[in-house]
Formats: C-alpha cells, sequence, structure tokens
C-alpha cells in the first residue's frame, strides 16, 4: 500500500470513527483511552487489547515461529529480507487472531497492534535492551525498520494487515535502572542526526501506524508528555496521522518518579493535552475528572478516541467478516514446514564470521572422529531467543544442531563446562566444578566448539531480568562468570578451539581474538539457531552477517553510560580502532571489485551521484556479499565516513555482476548545531566495498575499498 493511499484510507475511517465516538459518554470515550478497553455493547463495541508484541515472530500468545532476535537480524544488512519477515510475523498474527476472536479470546497479546519495531539507536553496547534494536547506525536502523514494518502491516488498498509500532520516542537507550526518572540529555544536531532519522522514515515512509512514547525525559520532558516531540515533531513536522501510545505505566512516572507534575490527575492531563493518545495501563482513568476540572478539553479526547478507533477500522475488524483479505489465512499457516524453512535461512544468513586462521572452517566431518562441544550455551534454549519471545515447538539449540548434523558419524562429547554468570552449576559444589570434565573432553576431541555468551536473564528489561547486575544492562562487556576460565582450559589442550557466541550485543573478546582459532557471532539465533549454526560450522551454508554494532576492545574505552552526546560513541564517532568494526564480517569465499566508477557525479541532481562497478566471487564456494558505500566531509568537525547505501549481491563461485547505486543529495547532508540540515561546500570522499574504509577494517579484511571524490 503507497502511502498516499494511506492517508485517503485514514481520512474515510477517521469519518468512520468521528461518528462513533460522537455517540459515546465521557466515562465510554475515558474507558477507550487505556491498553485494556473495555466493550460498548451498545454501539456494537467489543472489547480490545491494544497491547501485543512482535519484535521478531508473535511473541506471549502460544505457538508462533521464533525468529532470530532483531540484533541478529540487523547483521544480515538485508531490506528485504525484514519485510518478508515482517510479512511471515503478520500473516501468523492473523491467522492466530481468527483462531482467537472464533474462541471469544479477548486477552493480553491477543489483538492486531503490535509494538514493534525498537528502532531506538544501540549508542553504548552495555544497554541492556540494545538486541531488540537494528544497532547503532541510523541509516541501516531507518532502512530495516522502514521494512520491517511494511511487513506487518502489508500492502492492500482497504485493510492494514496488523498495525506497527515505532518505539521508544525518543532518546532512549539506558541505564534500565533509572529509565523512570532519568533526563536525556542531547543537543540539537545528535537528536537530528542520531536519535530522530529512523522514526522519521519509519513515519513518512512507511506510514507507521502507532507511535510509542519513551519512559525517560528528553532535555526536561517526559517522552510521552512531551509536546515538543508528539505534536510539534511527530504530527506537524512529520505528518503523523496515526496514534500514540504511552509505554506501560509510564504515565505514573511524571508525578513519581520524573516529579514534574504533583497528582495523577495533572499527569494524565499532560500526557492527553501534549499528544498522547492511548494508556498503557489505567492512570488514563484519572481522565474523566481532568475534564470535568478543565484540565483537558473534551474535544481533545475525542480527538484521541478517533485516533484510536481509526486505527482500529483500518484492521477492518468493525466490518463483516468476509470483506477482509486477511480473514482467509488458515491457522495451519503457523509453525507451519514454510515458516521453519524461512527461520533456518535468517538464522543461517544472522551469523558473523569474526575470525578464521588458517581457514579452519568449515569444518570437514569426514576428517573428525570426535567434536568437542562446551560451555553453558551450548544447551541453552533461552540463548536461542533472546526477549519479547513466542513459544516454538521446536528448539534446535547449538549442541542439538551438531548432534543433528553428524549423526552418528562422529562421536560429540560435552561439557557445560560452567554457570552462565556463576562460580559454580550446582549451589553445593565448589568452584569451577566443571574444569576436570571440560580437560577430559577436550583430551578426547579432534577439536572443540565453545559456546559462550548471555542470554536475556542477563542483558534485557528492567523488571524481565533476574540478575544481580544492572536491572538488564552489563556493567562491562567481559564474558561474565568462568567463562574466558573454560577457554583457557580448552586452548590449553593444544586442540583447536571454535568459539560460537551467543549474545545480543558487542563483548570484548580481545583474549579470545588473539588466542582462539575462530570466532563465530550467532546473536540469539532463534528457535532453529542450532541447526542453522551447525550448517555454518561444517560449509553447508556461507557466513554472510555484518557487525551492526562495533566492538570494542573494553569497557574503559567507552563515554560513560549516561552520557548521550554521541561524542566518541560508535563506529561515526569514535577516534580508536574497533576490535571488530561496524559493518565487519568474514566469509569462507572472496570478493573482489572491479571496474568501479563514478556515472554521475554531481550531488545536486536529479539523478545524485551514481556509481557503477563490477564485484566477483573470487573464491571457490556460492556466497552473498554485502556492499557498503560511505560518505564523508573533509570536515575538521564532521563524523567518520557514514553508512549511505548497501546492496546485496548473490555470487556463484567465480560469478561476477554489476551492480549501481545512486546517492541523493540528502546522502551528503549534515545537520548543524542548530539542528538544520545542511549541504556544506567542500570535498567529499565516497567508499565503496565489502566494510568501512577505517584502519582496522582493512587489517582485518585484507581487502581494500574503491574510494572517490565529489565536491559541492
Amino acid at each position: 500500500m503507497e502511502l498516499v493511499q494511506n492517508k485517503e484510507l485514514t481520512a474515510k475511517y477517521r469519518r468512520r470513527a468521528e461518528e462513533l465516538v460522537a455517540q459515546m459518554t465521557l466515562e465510554e470515550k475515558v474507558g477507550q483511552t487505556m491498553h485494556s478497553s473495555p466493550a460498548i455493547e451498545r454501539l456494537g463495541i467489543k472489547a480490545y487489547n491494544w497491547w501485543n508484541e512482535a519484535l521478531h515472530g508473535v511473541a506471549r500468545a502460544g505457538t508462533a515461529t521464533v525468529f532470530p532476535q532483531a540484533i541478529g537480524m540487523a547483521a544480515v544488512f538485508d531490506e528485504e529480507l525484514m519485510e518478508q519477515v515482517g510479512d511471515a510475523v503478520s500473516t501468523e498474527a492473523r491467522a492466530k487472531f481468527v483462531m482467537q476472536q472464533e474462541g471469544q479470546d479477548e486477552d493480553i497479546y491477543k489483538g492486531l497492534t503490535f509494538w514493534a519495531p525498537n528502532v531506538n539507536i544501540f549508542r553504548d553496547p552495555r544497554w541492556g535492551r540494545g538486541h531488540e534494536t537494528f544497532g547503532e547506525d541510523p541509516y541501516l536502523t531507518s532502512r530495516l525498520g522502514v521494512r520491517y514494518i511494511m511487513g506487518l502491516q502489508g500492502h492492500d488498498d482497504t485493510y492494514l494487515k496488523t498495525a506497527a509500532c515505532a518505539k521508544h520516542f525518543a532518546v532512549h537507550s539506558g541505564p534500565e535502572d533509572v529509565r523512570h526518572s532519568f533526563d536525556a540529555r542531547v543537543s540539537e544536531q545528535d537528536l537530528r542526526e542520531t536519535y530522530l532519522p529512523a522514526f522519521q522514515a519509519c513515519v513518512q515512509e512507511a506510514g507507521v501506524e502507532t507511535v510509542m512514547g519513551a519512559y525517560n525525559r528528553t532535555n526536561g520532558e517526559p517522552c510521552c508528555g512531551s509536546g515538543r516531540l508528539l505534536i510539534d515533531i511527530l504530527r506537524k513536522e512529520w505528518g503523523f496521522d496515526g496514534h500514540v501510545t504511552s509505554d506501560c505505566w509510564a504515565i505514573k512516572d511524571f508525578h513519581e518518579q520524573h516529579c514534574v507534575t504533583a497528582t495523577p490527575v495533572e499527569s494524565v492531563s499532560l500526557a492527553m493535552n501534549s499528544g498522547c493518545d492511548l494508556n498503557c495501563g489505567s492512570l488514563f482513568l484519572y481522565l474523566e475528572q481532568a475534564v470535568k476540572e478543565g484540565l483537558v478539553d473534551e474535544k481533545r479526547l475525542d480527538e484521541a478516541v478517533v485516533n484510536l478507533f481509526t486505527s482500529r477500522m483500518k484492521l477492518g475488524v468493525f466490518d463483516e467478516k468476509g470483506e477482509n483479505p486477511y480473514d482467509k489465512i488458515p491457522y495451519t499457516v503457523v509453525d507451519s514446514p514454510k515458516m521453519r524453512r524461512l527461520n533456518e535461512q535468517v538464522a543461517e544468513r544472522c551469523v558473523v564470521l569474526l575470525k578464521n586462521d588458517n581457514q579452519i572452517l568449515p569444518l570437514q566431518k569426514e576428517k573428525l572422529h570426535t567434536i568437542g562441544v562446551i560451555g553453558p550455551n551450548a544447551d541453552n534454549r533461552r540463548a536461542l531467543v533472546g526477549n519479547y519471545e513466542g513459544t516454538a515447538s521446536r528448539y534446535v539449540t547449538v549442541l542439538e544442531g551438531i548432534q543433528d548434523y553428524v549423526g552418528d558419524e562422529v562421536r560429540v562429547l560435552y561439557s557445560e563446562g560452567c554457570h552462565l554468570y556463576k562460580d559454580r552449576t550446582s549451589g553445593l559444589a565448589q568452584a569451577n566444578d566443571r574444569a576436570s570434565e571440560v580437560r577430559g573432553v577436550c583430551r578426547e576431541s579432534d577439536v572443540i566448539i565453545a559456546v559462550m555468551g548471555l542470554d536475556a536473564s542477563l542483558e534485557g528489561e528492567e523488571g524481565d531480568t533476574g540478575n544481580e547486575y544492572g536491572s538488564g544492562d552489563k556493567p562491562t562487556l567481559n564474558l561474565p562468570g568462568l567463562q574466558q576460565d573454560i577457554l583457557k582450559i580448552a586452548k590449553e589442550s593444544g586442540k583447536p578451539v571454535i568459539l560460537v557466541l551467543l549474545t545480543g550485543s558487542a563483548m570484548a573478546v580481545t583474549w579470545e581474538d588473539e588466542h582462539l582459532d575462530a570466532i563465530l557471532q550467532g546473536w540469539y539465533p532463534g528457535a532453529q539457531g542450532g541447526a542453522a549454526i551447525a550448517r555454518i560450522l561444517f560449509g553447508e551454508a556461507n557466513p554472510e552477517g555484518k557487525l551492526p554494532v562495533t566492538f570494542y576492545r573494553s569497557t574503559e574505552e567507552l563515554p560513560a553510560f549516561e552520557d548521550y552526546s554521541m561524542k566518541g560513541r560508535t563506529y561515526r564517532y569514535m577516534k580508536q580502532k574497533a576490535l571488530y568494526p561496524f559493518g565487519y564480517g568474514l566469509s569462507y569465499t572472496a570478493y573482489s571489485y572491479e571496474n568501479a566508477v563514478l556515472v554521475s557525479d554531481e550531488i545536486c541532481s536529479e539523478k545524485g551521484v551514481v556509481l557503477r562497478a563490477e564485484v566477483k566471487n573470487t573464491g571457490a564456494m556460492d556466497g552473498t556479499e554485502t556492499v557498503q558505500i560511505y560518505v564523508g566531509l573533509e570536515r575538521d568537525d564532521a563524523p567518520n565516513p557514514q553508512l549511505k547505501k548497501i546492496v546485496k549481491v548473490a555470487l556463484k563461485a567465480g560469478e561476477t555482476k554489476q551492480i549501481e547505486a545512486a546517492l541523493p543529495k540528502e546522502a551528503f547532508m549534515l545537520y548543524d548545531e542548530n539542528g538544520e540540515q545542511v549541504l556544506y561546500p567542500g570535498t567529499y570522499h565516497i567508499y565503496l566495498g565489502g566494510s568501512q574504509p577505517d584502519a582496522r577494517s582493512l587489517e582485518l579484511t585484507k581487502q581494500q575499498v574503491c574510494h572517490f571524490i565529489v565536491r559541492n
């Protein structure tokens, strides 16, 4: 569905919503502004629960396909894949909704309004919720967020398939333990250059139906009660015409934590008057009192309720059954073989190969007698799924994936090695109670596969995680507990050691990079993740992923967690060499770039700057190259070269394909200190290749990138 059609559709449904809302009493209207909205039987309105989740699959509502966590899917750098996954998720969502409605089931997590994607910028690797995002780059986040929303909302001319939500608006990325009282102070330049672009793209390109405010304050205003964010920028500047929801119980933070209001009535008045239409929670019950006391104009309440019913009408829930094509989706699509195959393919494509000394990978099954699999994440289902997850009918851990892949031909020995973060696996045991078992496994094995990292009990949302660390945030970037000790035992065995990291964020694996033979970043790879990683390990699939975040060498080189200035943060502003840079990832094959030319070098022309190049697979294995185009301005205060275009190229061994990419004027524009977009005069450098143009990427890949210069 084109965005212009979306506007026409909105106007049509808005008129219907206005007629319906005009018949409601004040009490009835107030009831419709809370996430658990009651039925109004006299008007034929069913109860509806707005709260549903679909971060990487239909969540918390029974069986569904559990795709890799968002950060893992971001590593594929593929817009089309994100829309394909979004479409699969919304297909299952509609099938489940039809089934639930037939059963008169209107519980939480049973609606068609999904509070996903999370398009916040992963500015600091310590943030526990970063794995819900698409990484640290505004361009990549924008592209993936837009296409995931398109997949969720569909392209029908009349109805939304589901309603997506861009969250958390805005300037939100930890710390988790103070999010209810924290004030994120940010310059206009950083606001516009880093924190807002993805939201703007989701609104103006994808026509996202919902925007969720964040818990924190931004420059003094609570985000769910910020007239600047929700009215001036979102509605007036960007033309948003959907509905705005608060984060859950965020409005009570106005008086209890932020102390910008004194009472619940003042808090709900501030939220409603500032453009928040829906309360995840129940505090909006005070709106009846607020209207009667003149703190909220009833016309503003009417507008909010019309916004909400317009969204419901776009979903077709007020129309006769059969008019909506999505009503015909059978329940059998859920968790079907087709969905499982897609999930496996996505999981394969997420994996990033960080190190591969002497091409130890892929492993050759026929040359192995015994494989040792060690580590607390080797058989940990929680490390497959991340958070905001659904329930799979089958989970395949990395251990199970390896066992299934080699069958009876190769012996697989296993040791948990250590607890994920404690110093013993059993409370009655001595510390490091699996060390001797690890030594035994390593002694008997030809190769060691160590599966380490985190899971959502260690990194996640405040209130959801059960760790003793930072309410879901990471205190350091090191592997927790005894994991590195176990890796050292494996290294001492003299056998090759391959590290598989299952985490949702960057880890400081400096020792591991120096001493181990190969490292794979598997993220939280979804319910089928173990099968996908096994196929990568044995060369049935070729690693394709690129890092959507920077891997740093230590926690100490990071700016203060609470500092929201972008100075020194992410690949765009950091000065030091990364351990593994944003955009980096190896392959089992090799690619070369030939005959790279500038077809057009006029920045301000209608075509923009156009580049052309030939990409060749020079290796012996089929693969997919991620062509990355970066733009940098020769100016003292400019960011490092920034990602501005991605081209995916699937190539058979020996094959060459020509690519062409156009960069519009906006790709060269920066924001000044007043938050105004400027095309500065000067020299611009354009880089095209399989990585960033930074020194560390070139050192790791041993591959130069194509370099062009244009002037404005």
